[in-house]
């Protein structure tokens, strides 16, 4: 990984965590930061167990924890292996970092995206109460064009994805009262659009020079391993005003509101 970890070796000993979307990309790197801090942690994947496998023996060549479990998170009876399998093998959970989204698939039902990026999320969520302890965190990632979606335009192409992750960041957040009350911390990390991503390589296909034009005007973009560090880093650290930890720059879409 070209980027350090933000998390310091041996901190979270004894902690366990989740991440789900974890085979590849940001998932991936952010389960092997929580890892490498000492963490038993989850590869969660949804069919390419290969992949998932791979990654665990990577973590495990590195003296880390891992286990790699399926689970299809718009199927009921799949989160419910996905639980059953952590509360048996881990006992619990201390991190939750719900990273799985999509809806620019093709070939999927045309709520898709609502399905995964909304009602997934509030059921992966409700399905992981039972093993979250006092003191556990909940990280939601987000990107700038989907959290600003109600005040800033995004590109044609990501607006059903926008919209949807967005519908589910609002579903999450109006559960912060019942996490307070069990002790669970939740944070939002948004973030802008990330170099290196599927969802960046499939704009950038359905809207040559996106990519660049968006990098332009930020200054700069995070690659995955500088995000992952982010997000990593969201699950110890203090939670930020509003639940909100934002990566890169902002200001175009705050001058918008």
């Amino acid at each position: 990984m070209s980027v350090s970890n933000p998390v310091q070796p041996g901190s979270l000993t004894g902690k366990r965590a989740l991440v789900t979307g974890s085979s590849r990309g940001i998932g991936a790197d952010t389960v092997s930061y929580l890892a490498e801090a000492g963490a038993r942690v989850v590869v969660n994947y949804r069919n390419k167990e290969a992949r998932a496998l791979k990654l665990v023996a990577a973590i495990e060549a590195k003296g880390g924890s891992a286990i790699a479990v399926g689970a299809d998170l718009t199927e009921a009876a799949s989160v419910a292996h996905l639980f059953d399998t952590i509360a048996t093998e881990l006992g619990g959970l201390d991190i939750l970092v719900m990273n799985a989204s999509g809806g620019m698939e093709s070939g999927m039902a045309e709520d898709y995206a609502m399905q995964l990026n909304r009602d997934a999320q509030v059921n992966l969520l409700n399905a992981a109460l039972p093993l979250l302890a006092p003191g556990a965190r909940v990280v939601f990632v987000t990107s700038h064009q989907a959290h600003f979606i109600k005040t800033v335009e995004t590109m044609p192409e990501y607006v059903p994805v926008a919209l949807s992750k967005r519908a589910g960041e609002d579903a999450l957040r109006d559960m912060i009262p019942a996490l307070a009350e069990r002790g669970i911390e939740f944070v939002v990390v948004s973030g802008d659009m990330i170099e290196g991503t599927i969802t960046a390589t499939l704009l950038e296909r359905a809207n040559p020079g996106a990519i660049g034009q968006r990098k332009e005007a930020a200054g700069r973009l995070y690659n995955v391993s500088e995000f992952a560090a982010e997000v990593t880093a969201a699950a110890v650290e203090p939670v930020p005003a509003n639940n909100t930890r934002y990566v890169g720059d902002v200001s175009d879409f705050l001058a918008a509101n």
